[in-house]
């Protein structure tokens, strides 16, 4: 279970790295950026689910820099 709580906290920050990237249009950031907002209920959590395939098929060079971004430090 924690290495999947893990996973969804890595995914979000590199969420947040691309809701700043300015490579990527203005209104996709800005559903990544509303996907990111404390919304009570699952409609952020959604957002979020529709939005990463999209950073994946179309945008996966700056998905792979946020996700990089966000390893943990070894030793």
């Amino acid at each position: 279970m924690r290495r999947v709580r893990d996973w969804i906290s890595r995914l979000i920050r590199a969420m947040k790295i691309i809701a700043r990237d300015e490579r990527i249009p203005k209104p996709v950031r800005l559903l990544a950026g509303f996907a990111l907002l404390p919304i009570p209920g699952p409609v952020d959590e959604v957002v979020l689910i529709l939005i990463a395939p999209l950073f994946l098929g179309l945008y996966r060079p700056f998905f792979r820099e946020a996700w990089a971004a966000t390893a943990e430090p070894a030793g």
